[in-house]
C-alpha cells in the first residue's frame, strides 16, 4: 500500500471501454497499487451504453452532464453533485449524456477475486 498523496487529474489516462456508437471512457485513479480495499476513478459517458452486472459495492459521483443507471427496478438519473449508490450484484446499464462522473468500488481488487485480466 502506497503513503498519502494527490493523483492530479491530467496525469489520469482514459481508455476506451464503448462505442460506437456514442463513447465511454474510464481513467482509474486508485487501484491496487496503491490500495487494498478500494478502487477510485473518473469515467466519460456520452451516447453510449453497457451493459454489467456488479461484482462490487459502487458510489458514483455526477460531476458533469447527465449520468443515467438503468436497472430492473427503473431508471435511476444524476446530475452533478448527485450521488448514486450501486450495491453488488445491481444488473444494470450505464448511460450518459456528456457526462464525467467520479467512482469509487469495494473490493478494489474484484477482478483478481473474479479472474478477469487487468486492463
Amino acid at each position: 500500500m502506497s503513503k498519502a498523496h494527490v493523483i492530479k487529474h491530467g496525469d489520469l489516462q482514459f481508455q476506451h471501454r464503448g462505442g460506437p456508437p456514442g463513447s465511454a471512457a474510464v481513467a482509474r485513479a486508485i487501484g491496487p497499487d496503491t490500495s487494498d480495499s478500494m478502487a477510485a476513478g473518473f469515467a466519460r459517458f456520452d451516447g453510449c451504453r453497457i451493459d454489467w452486472t456488479l461484482l462490487y459495492d459502487e458510489v458514483v459521483v455526477v460531476i458533469e452532464g447527465t449520468f443515467r443507471v438503468q436497472t430492473p427496478d427503473g431508471v435511476l438519473e444524476g446530475r452533478p453533485g448527485d450521488v448514486l449508490w450501486l450495491p453488488d450484484g445491481t444488473e444494470l446499464q450505464y448511460q450518459g449524456d456528456q457526462a464525467l462522473i467520479f467512482y469509487a468500488v469495494h473490493p478494489g481488487d474484484w477482478k483478481e477475486r473474479f479472474g478477469i485480466e487487468p486492463s
